[in-house]
C-alpha cells in the first residue's frame, strides 16, 4: 500500500463512519428533498426575469393547479402509506433474523429515496399552489411550473415502481443476510487494507499511565489521527488497547501513555477518551466482527426448535467461507502496511476469534442435525486449502472443536460416521502439513558455491 493511500484511508475514516451514522437517521433525505421542493417551486418564477413571454406559450393556471391539487391529494396519503410499509418490513427483518440487522434495513437507500420523493412532491404541490393562486407566476413562470410538475410526476411513478419491488423483498430473511454480509464484506476488507488503522502494531501489553473511559458501551471508532497529534505534542506514544467493537467501562483501559512522567495538570487523558466514540450500540463499519455476529445470530434463531430452518444455517455457512476468502485474498493485496501514525500502536483483529465469532454458535445449535455439521466440516476443509497458514491452523481447531459438539449430540451412529469421514480431511491435512515441516527442517542446508 502507498503512502498516499494509506494516509487517505487513515483520514477519512472518521468521516465515513459519521456519513454511516446519517445514512441510518430516516430525516435526513425527506428534509433535503423538501428542501429542493421548495427552491424549485420559487425557481419557476426566475423564467419571468429572464426570457420574454414570447417564447413560451401560454400554459392555463387552471390545468397547472388541477395538477399540484392531484399531488398534494395523493402524495400525503402514499407517504403515509410508505411508512406503514416499511415499519411492517423492519419489524419483519428484525423478527425473522435479528435486531441487530436494524441499521442496515432502515438505511437501503431505495426505500428512503422513495419516502423523500414522496414528501417532497407533496410539499411542492403544496408551495406551487400557494404560489399559483396568488399570481406569483407570470407566462414563462407558468410554464416552466408546468414542466417541473410533469417532472414531479415522472419523479414519483419511477419511484413508486421501484418502491414497490423493493419493499417485497425489503423485510425477506434472505435480503438481510445478503445486506449483513455486504456491510461485513466491506468492513473486513478495510481491515485487511488497515489491520491497525494505520498506526504500529501493538507487540506487547499496555504499559504506562492507563486511561479510562467515562462511560459504558461499546467502542465504535477510533480517532487515530487525534491520538497521533496528542502523541507528538507529550512527545510519548499511545498504546490502543480497545478496538472498535471492545465493551468498555470506567474500570476497563482504553490506551496506554508510555510516558511515565506526566504534569498532573495536562489534558491528554480527557483528549484521548474524546478520540473514542463510545456507544450502547456496536456498528458495522468498523468492526468485522459485529457482521460475523449478526450472521451467526441469524443461524442460530433458524436453528431454534421454533424455527427449525437449517437451509438458512447452511446459507449463512456458505456466506462465511465467502467472506473468509475475500478477506484472505484482501490481506494478500495488501500484505505491505504502511504505518501512517508512528506514535500510537494498536493491536490486530484475532483471526481465532473472527472464527470464534462466525462458526461456534452454530457448531453448538446445529450439532443436533448431520446436515449441518458435514457442511461445517466442508467449510473448515475449504478454508485450509487457502494456502493462509494462520487460517488453516484456526480451521483445523475449530473443526475439531464442531465434530466434539456433533459426537456429543448425533444419536445415530451412521450419522456421527459421515461427519467423522468428513472432518478426517480436515486431520489428514494437518498431518501432511506437519510431516512436509518436519521434511523441510531436516533438510540440510544448501552448501555455498564456491568462487
Amino acid at each position: 500500500m502507498s503512502q498516499r493511500s494509506g494516509s487517505n484511508l487513515g483520514i477519512h475514516n472518521t468521516a465515513r463512519f459519521y456519513i454511516a451514522r446519517l445514512r441510518e437517521q430516516l430525516w435526513l433525505k425527506p428534509l433535503i428533498s423538501c428542501v429542493l421542493s421548495i427552491v424549485a417551486a420559487f425557481a419557476a418564477r426566475l423564467a419571468d426575469y429572464v426570457v420574454s413571454p414570447q417564447f413560451f406559450p401560454d400554459i392555463s393556471s387552471a390545468s397547472i393547479e388541477t395538477l399540484l391539487a392531484i399531488i398534494s391529494a395523493s402524495m400525503l396519503v402514499i407517504a403515509v402509506f410508505a411508512v406503514g410499509a416499511m415499519l411492517s418490513a423492519y419489524a419483519s427483518a428484525s423478527n425473522s433474523a435479528t435486531p441487530h440487522s436494524f441499521p442496515l434495513v432502515v438505511g437501503d437507500d431505495v426505500s428512503q429515496n422513495a419516502l423523500s420523493t414522496f414528501i417532497g412532491a407533496f410539499l411542492f404541490s403544496i408551495v406551487a399552489l400557494a404560489a399559483l393562486l396568488n399570481g406569483f407566476y407570470d407566462q414563462p413562470g407558468r410554464f416552466v411550473l408546468f414542466l417541473i410538475t410533469i417532472l414531479v410526476f415522472a419523479l414519483v411513478i419511477i419511484s413508486f415502481v421501484r418502491w414497490v419491488d423493493r419493499i417485497a423483498r425489503l423485510g425477506r430473511l434472505d435480503n438481510t443476510i445478503d445486506k449483513v454480509e455486504a456491510a461485513a464484506d466491506d468492513a473486513l476488507k478495510n481491515q485487511a487494507k488497515l489491520p491497525t488503522l494505520g498506526a504500529a502494531r501493538a507487540t506487547v501489553a499496555g504499559q504506562g499511565t492507563a486511561v479510562y473511559p467515562e462511560t459504558v458501551g461499546y467502542v465504535q471508532n477510533i480517532a487515530v489521527e487525534k491520538l497521533q497529534r496528542l502523541a507528538e505534542q507529550i512527545d510519548s506514544t499511545i498504546s490502543v488497547c480497545a478496538l472498535p467493537g471492545t465493551f468498555v467501562a470506567p474500570g476497563s483501559p482504553l490506551a496506554y501513555i508510555t510516558k511515565k512522567d506526566l504534569p498532573v495538570s495536562t489534558r491528554a487523558p480527557k483528549i484521548i477518551v474524546e478520540a473514542f466514540v463510545i456507544s450502547d450500540q456496536r456498528t458495522f463499519e468498523s468492526d468485522p466482527r459485529f457482521g460475523l455476529i449478526v450472521l451467526s445470530e441469524i443461524a442460530s434463531r433458524a436453528l431454534s426448535p421454533a424455527v427449525n430452518d437449517t437451509g438458512t444455517a447452511i446459507d449463512i455457512i456458505g456466506t462465511f467461507v465467502r467472506l473468509f476468502v475475500r478477506w484472505a485474498k484482501a490481506c494478500e493485496e495488501n500484505d505491505n502496511h504502511t504505518i501512517e501514525y508512528d506514535r500510537v500502536a494498536i493491536t490486530s483483529i484475532s483471526l481465532n476469534d473472527m472464527f470464534d465469532d462466525a462458526f461456534n454458535a452454530i457448531a453448538r445449535d446445529g450439532a443436533s442435525s448431520v446436515e449441518v455439521a458435514i457442511r461445517l466440516q466442508k467449510a473448515f476443509h475449504s478454508l485450509t486449502l487457502l494456502g493462509h497458514d494462520e487460517m488453516k491452523q484456526v480451521a483445523i481447531t475449530h473443526s475439531k472443536l464442531a465434530l466434539r459438539y456433533a459426537e456429543r449430540s448425533l444419536k445415530l451412529p451412521q450419522e456421527l460416521e459421515a461427519v467423522q469421514s468428513v472432518a478426517e480431511r480436515n486431520v489428514q491435512r494437518a498431518g501432511e502439513d506437519a510431516k512436509q515441516v518436519a521434511a523441510e527442517g531436516a533438510q540440510p542446508a544448501p552448501r555455498p558455491k564456491r568462487p
